[in-house]
């Protein structure tokens, strides 16, 4: 991917040891200076969601991947070889990424215990938990004694501002979603890497741990401070005078109440030109909350539409990215051809069928725009 624009925010912000912490205290490190090759943890995960870091690492940067770590009652793979700790030290990996996400975030004892071994074992360990790393003591200790790098992604620059929703110039894409984890994050880099296949300038614009360590660069927005949440993302994808896009990560969803806040600060902050909605058929409730519903695709767009309009009134809809991992291909191709004609907008699955339709609505014809989920 290429690098941020702006001096201050073209690295994922670590902040520096205190001065009260000792003079040996171990390094902090930008996101695109990780040392590969990566060990990618699963642990004891059950939930294939849940080790979506590692998963996109071992999709969009497989290069820099040389295996898994899990443990036995983990049934997951990423069809990578598994690798002790000490085995994956001995062929050469340098850091192991805890690439796991669940609510919360929070670092469990047995992660904490492999973790402590990885330092060990000489590897370096990078992190995108809430639950940072460096307010682990013993790993803080490790880490100084070994001259080893401990990195939390999840550290928003110091130097944030406000949003102000003034207009600014450029053109933003901005992904939303009817749940979280629903695909956003993989729609993104699709549409990115199409723009650029297309002979477009096109910049993938990270908000959450996985896209910042794929990219090496963003702003993990679920760590930002409610009120600075909209001006992280004007500082993310600042004006633009170059004809690029900017496509931008979404988190979240309105309808989710657990995370509906950062969704609303990145529909503020996006100030969006075009808006694609990603969506998982499977999905039948909220993640994290049974029995919740998720809401009508229609519904989820108007709302999110209307959210944007606060910052940029000529918002339209691009199309839809669907998630059909779990359905076979031709019900998948079917129901995207069943929600076009619904919508009126350019279905397709990212994964399986790439995204040249919804390109070809931004890129061929950019000024003919739906301004709502029934245009």
């Amino acid at each position: 991917m290429s690098p941020e624009r702006g001096g201050h925010i073209t690295h994922v912000y670590t902040p520096a040891p205190s001065r009260s912490s000792p003079s040996g205290a171990p390094r902090v490190s930008h996101a695109a200076m990780i040392q590969a090759p990566f060990l990618l943890y699963l642990g004891h995960s059950t939930d294939p969601v849940g080790i979506k870091t590692s998963r996109g690492l071992a999709t969009f940067r497989p290069a820099d991947c040389l295996g898994e770590f899990r443990h036995d009652d983990c049934p997951l793979t990423l069809g990578l070889p598994r690798l002790t700790i000490a085995e994956a030290a001995a062929a050469g990996a340098r850091t192991l990424v805890l690439g796991i996400a669940h609510a919360g975030g929070a670092m469990a004892p047995a992660l904490i215990a492999d973790a402590a071994a990885a330092l060990e074992a000489g590897l370096h360990v990078a992190s995108g938990l809430h639950h940072r790393l460096r307010d682990v003591p013993e790993l803080v200790a490790l880490a100084e004694a070994r001259g080893l790098t401990l990195t939390d992604v999840r550290d928003p620059p110091a130097d944030l501002r406000v949003g102000t929703g003034y207009p600014r110039a450029g053109r933003r894409l901005l992904t939303v979603g009817t749940d979280c984890s629903v695909g956003k994050m993989y729609a993104s880099l699709a549409l990115t890497q199409g723009f650029k296949a297309r002979g477009e300038l096109a910049d993938f614009r990270a908000t959450g741990q996985t896209g910042i360590l794929i990219a090496g660069s963003g702003i993990p927005v679920d760590a930002v401070v409610a009120d600075f949440i909209s001006g992280a993302i004007e500082m993310l994808a600042p004006a633009r005078h170059d004809g690029g896009w900017d496509v931008i990560e979404g988190q979240g969803s309105l309808f989710h109440p657990s995370f509906a806040g950062v969704s609303t600060g990145l529909l503020h902050g996006a100030q969006p030109e075009a808006l694609v909605l990603c969506h998982d058929p499977a999905r039948l409730e909220m993640r994290g909350l049974p029995g919740r519903r998720l809401p009508g695709l229609a519904e989820c767009l108007d709302a999110n539409l209307q959210t944007a309009r606060l910052t940029s009134p000529d918002v339209y809809a691009a199309g839809i990215c669907l998630n059909t991992v779990s359905m076979e291909e031709n019900a998948a191709l079917a129901l995207c051809r069943r929600t076009e004609d619904m919508l009126g907008l350019p279905t397709t699955d990212p994964h399986r069928f790439g995204v040249e339709p919804i390109l070809a609505k931004l890129c061929d014809a950019p000024f003919q725009h739906a301004t709502s989920a029934s245009r």
